[in-house]
């Protein structure tokens, strides 16, 4: 099953498309660059480890 690609950061909104920098835990919480850094890379959600979002083309 295919990651599910979100577009927008679930904390300030910011709109992220394919390409963009991404963040995302185990449960595929998504977050800008910005807001990961400001949780020291752990997703608020479930106390997951945020990892850079694989990009796709287009």
């Amino acid at each position: 099953m295919p990651l599910q690609m979100k577009d927008s950061c679930e904390k300030c909104e910011l709109e992220l498309s394919k390409l963009d920098h991404a963040f995302i835990c185990s449960y595929e919480c998504t977050f800008c660059p910005s807001c990961t850094e400001s949780f020291a890379a752990v997703c608020p959600n479930c106390g997951g480890e945020l990892l850079r979002r694989p990009r796709r083309a287009g």
